[in-house]
């Protein structure tokens, strides 16, 4: 349990310190005087002034905050954030949701550097298989399936995936420099569930190869998280499968074992909180984009107080949707 309360916090850091530390830094650029950069809520352990800033370091290591002059009230200083104009104040804002899109980027292009990803140069050939039939030889590069270029290993199996029975599949391949065709029969594997032809793929670690496949993977996760979130707000997801942190407790106890997982995992829920953090909502980073974009139309008739008092509601019903979604959590866990 100590490993797992370890990754758990260790995630909470990963999330929400960059997220931060993004804040701060475009706040900084543009002139924006930074009170306080704190790493973990509560309590003070330690501080350290350094300029304008004083950076700290709290008891409860869940997260931390850039705390921002005029970021929540009305100030008359030149460089507070309610005095910088929209787009500054945008950026700022973004700056977060963006680190966290960096973080998950970050993570995958690491974990599959590290675990290798399937390309599409066969490993090797199953004795009998329909490959070994067709000519087929481990080193091969796989080229095109049945006319259609396939780039990874996973565009690789879908067609063959799609093959139709009762016709030849075309693929391929490169060898020794040069391209060769061959057509093959394949058999429905019942153990996959799918049609295959009795090849494995090759792995590589290289980092050229890693990296635009993380980027890939990423999108991919992203794609994910944006149709589960039209699914919650359609109705198509219950209450009781909402999670919130001690479901996740329980998903990285099921990770630890597995540093790929866990690693992945933390990428997905990287991009959950950028996902959550751009909604139009008071108190989060959307909801505040949404009023400076109000605020340029309507110019003065929102002020600083007003807007403040609307994200304090907004922070007091998120708190209210967090004890709501930890209470299921533990509904749910016994």
């Amino acid at each position: 349990m100590l490993v797992t309360a370890v990754l758990f916090v260790l995630m909470l850091l990963i999330l929400v310190i960059p997220h931060e530390f993004g804040h701060m830094i475009v706040a900084k650029m543009c002139g924006v005087q930074v009170n306080e950069f704190s790493v973990g809520m509560g309590p003070l352990i330690y501080q350290k002034q350094k300029g304008e800033t004083m950076y700290s370091i709290r008891l409860l290591p869940l997260g931390g905050f850039c705390a921002m002059e005029g970021e929540d009230e009305d100030s008359d200083n030149p460089r507070a954030f309610n005095n910088k104009t929209a787009a500054q104040k945008i950026a700022i804002l973004l700056a977060g949701v963006f680190m966290n899109v960096v973080i998950a980027i970050l993570v995958c292009i690491i974990t599959f550097t590290a675990a290798g990803i399937a390309v599409n140069t066969i490993d090797t050939v199953a004795d009998g298989s329909p490959a070994a039939v067709a000519g087929l030889e481990a080193g091969d590069k796989i080229i095109e399936v049945d006319g259609q270029k396939v780039s990874r290993w996973s565009d690789t199996v879908l067609a063959i995936a799609e093959y139709q029975e009762g016709d030849k599949l075309e693929m391929t391949v490169q060898r020794d420099n040069q391209l060769k065709t061959v057509f093959i029969v394949p058999e429905f594997n019942e153990e996959v569930q799918r049609y295959t032809i009795g090849i494995t793929a090759g792995v590589s670690h290289n980092i050229i190869q890693t990296v635009p496949y993380g980027v890939y993977y990423t999108k991919q996760l992203n794609k994910v998280m944006i149709e589960s979130f039209k699914m919650l707000f359609t109705g198509k997801v219950s209450k009781d499968e909402l999670s919130g942190p001690v479901g996740l407790v329980k998903i990285v106890d099921q990770t630890k074992a597995n540093y790929t997982s866990y690693l992945l995992l933390l990428a997905l829920v990287s991009l959950n909180l950028a996902i959550f953090n751009i909604l139009p909502f008071p108190a989060l980073d959307g909801g505040r984009i949404l009023f400076v974009l109000i605020r340029l139309v309507t110019g003065n008739a929102i002020s600083d107080e007003m807007e403040g008092t609307v994200h304090t509601i907004g922070m007091l019903l998120l708190l209210g949707l967090f004890v709501f979604i930890t209470f299921n959590d533990i509904l749910n866990f016994f």
